[in-house]
């Protein structure tokens, strides 16, 4: 009989063959690359779920002087406007933010625009419709 292994006992290989199953075959066949004692208690009935991303300005990496939600919001505001719209007035990005099919509130933000300045940045743009940029940049 040919087992292809001549370093264990077929019992030995066995054993080790079921200590790799949850690797080999994946969680969903009955295995789990988990081991039982790793895997954390549900919380309980008083108890809140467990999150990794806490709620508010807790988050690292806003500037000073805006706040996380202005981040995301000059951010989304740049999604829409792409780098071939700059320098440009107001004309030239709300052709270009159609184009790119934004949403009707960006439409609207862009409307606002004075018609006779010429932005040469997205931070230009968003301090131009009364919001505030960071106070320092490194």
């Amino acid at each position: 009989m040919d087992r292809g292994n001549s370093k264990h006992a077929p019992r030995v290989d066995d054993e080790m063959s079921q200590e790799v199953s949850g690797l080999v075959q994946g969680p969903g066949t009955g295995g789990s690359r988990v081991d039982e004692f790793r895997v954390p208690e549900p919380a309980g009935e008083d108890q809140p779920e467990a999150t990794t991303a806490p709620a508010g300005d807790l988050r690292s990496g806003s500037p000073q002087g805006m706040t996380s939600e202005d981040v995301e919001a000059r951010s989304r505001l740049g999604r829409f406007i792409t780098m071939s719209a700059l320098p440009g007035d107001r004309a030239a990005l709300l052709a270009n933010a159609r184009d790119n099919e934004a949403p009707d509130d960006v439409m609207a933000e862009l409307a606002r625009l004075p018609e006779d300045t010429r932005y040469q940045t997205v931070s230009e743009v968003w301090a131009a419709l009364g919001h505030s940029n960071e106070t320092t940049r490194w």
